[in-house]
C-alpha cells in the first residue's frame, strides 16, 4: 500500500457559537506520519472527524489523494473514502471474535473467505496475537485490544489511517510498547497516519511533522526537534516542553543563530531566529538549561530555593527570583540539592528567543 496525500484548505468548523476549527490550511505529504497536538478542546478531534467524514465543514475543503471528499459542493461519506480509523475506545464487536472483529471490514468489502483468512492472520501476525484468533474482546487486556485494533487496520490496508488518541485509555508501562507497535505498522503499510494526541512525548516520539494546535488553529507545523527546540510563540512554547519565558534584551543581532542577551543582571549566549532586532525579546528556557550556582557571582540570577522535588534521575529546584518570574523557576540538579530558604544563583545555561512576529 502506497499512503496518499491529505490537503485541508481554508477548513472551518462551528458547533453553535463555537469555532472548533478556524480556517485550518494543512497538507500531509504521502506516507507521512503527522500528529495532530493540543490540549483538550482545541479542535484537534474536529479536524480528524473532519478527514474521516463525520464531519462536514462549514467552509473550505478536504481533499485525499486526488479525490476532493468535502467542499461546498460535494461531500464524500465516510465509507467511500479509503481510510482506517483507530479509536480511542477501540470500538470492538463484543460478540465477535478477534479474528471476526479484523476482518469485518474485509466481508464488508466483498473479499472471499480465503483471502480474508489469510489478511486476517498476517495482520494478526504482525501484532503478536496470532493465537488470539478465537478470542473475545472480553477476554483481552487493554493493549491486546489496542492491537487488534491496529490489525484491523493492517487488514484494510488503507492508503490513510487515522488515529484518535488511541493510547488515552492505556496504563503509561504499556504506552511505550504499542508506540513500537505503530512503527512496525507503518513500516509494513506505507500508508499516511494523521495521529491526534494531547500528549507532547507521544507525538514527539513518533511524528515526522507535529501540528500545533489551539483555538481550531495551527499554531505551528514543524519537525518534532525544531518545534521543541525553536517554538514559533509563546503558547508553543509553554505547551511544548514547558517553557518558561524571561524578559529579556537582546544585546545585538543573531551571528550564525545565536545571539547575547541579558536577563536581569545575568549574560547569556543562547539560540535565536535571525533577523531579530536588538532590543526587547522573551527568552524561552526550560528547567535542564539552567543550573544552580553558589553565590557570590554578580552575573548570575540571585534568588532563594522556594522548593526542592525528586525526580529520580535528578532533582527539581523551584528557585524565586523576584519579578523576573512571579512563580520561580525550575532548575534541573543533579547531586545533592540546596536546603529550602537557601540563598543561590541561578546560571542560564541555553534557551530560544522566540521570534519578534509568530513564524
Amino acid at each position: 500500500m502506497v499512503g496518499v496525500s491529505i490537503e485541508l484548505s481554508g477548513v472551518a468548523c462551528r458547533f453553535g457559537d463555537v469555532r472548533a476549527l478556524d480556517g485550518v490550511h494543512l497538507r500531509v505529504a504521502p506516507g507521512e506520519f503527522l500528529v495532530v497536538l493540543g490540549a483538550s478542546g482545541c479542535g484537534k478531534t474536529t479536524l480528524l472527524r473532519v478527514v474521516a467524514g463525520f464531519h462536514r465543514p462549514h467552509a473550505g475543503s478536504v481533499r485525499i489523494g486526488e479525490m476532493m471528499v468535502a467542499s461546498p459542493d460535494c461531500f464524500i461519506p465516510p465509507e467511500d473514502r479509503d481510510i482506517a480509523i483507530v479509536f480511542q475506545s477501540y470500538a470492538l464487536w463484543p460478540h465477535m471474535s478477534v479474528a471476526g472483529n479484523v476482518g469485518f471490514a474485509l466481508e464488508q468489502r466483498g473479499l472471499d473467505r480465503a483471502g480474508r483468512r489469510q489478511a486476517v492472520t498476517q495482520a494478526l501476525r504482525q501484532v503478536g496475537l496470532e493465537q488470539y484468533g478465537d478470542r473475545r474482546p472480553a477476554a483481552l487486556s487493554g493493549d491486546q485490544r489496542q492491537r487488534v485494533a491496529l490489525a484491523r487496520c493492517m487488514a484494510r490496508s488503507a492508503g490513510t489511517v487515522l488515529l484518535d488518541e488511541p493510547l488515552a485509555n492505556l496504563d503509561p508501562s504499556l504506552r511505550g510498547a504499542m508506540q513500537t507497535e505503530f512503527t512496525a505498522m507503518r513500516a509494513a503499510l506505507g500508508s499516511t497516519f494523521l495521529y491526534v494526541t494531547h500528549d507532547q512525548n507521544e507525538a514527539l516520539a513518533l511524528a515526522d511533522r507535529i501540528a500545533l494546535m489551539a483555538g481550531g488553529r495551527i499554531l505551528q507545523c514543524d519537525t518534532p526537534r525544531n518545534i521543541y527546540e525553536h517554538p514559533a510563540s509563546a503558547e508553543a512554547a509553554r505547551f511544548v516542553g514547558n517553557a518558561m519565558l524571561l524578559p529579556a534584551i537582546m544585546v545585538a543581532h543573531a551571528i550564525g543563530g545565536r545571539a547575547n542577551v541579558r536577563v536581569g543582571r545575568c549574560a547569556c549566549a543562547v539560540r535565536a531566529p535571525s533577523g531579530h532586532p536588538p532590543g526587547p525579546a522573551t527568552l524561552a528556557v526550560r528547567a535542564h538549561e539552567l543550573a544552580i550556582a553558589p553565590v557570590g557571582q554578580s552575573d548570575l540570577l540571585l534568588g532563594y530555593v522556594i522548593d526542592v522535588r525528586y525526580q529520580g534521575s535528578h532533582w527539581l529546584v523551584r528557585v524565586g527570583v523576584g519579578d523576573i518570574v512571579p512563580d520561580g523557576l525550575e532548575v534541573v540538579h543533579h547531586g545533592e540539592p540546596p536546603a529550602q530558604g537557601e540563598r543561590v544563583n541561578v546560571r542560564i545555561l541555553d534557551g530560544w528567543v522566540l521570534p519578534a512576529r509568530p513564524i
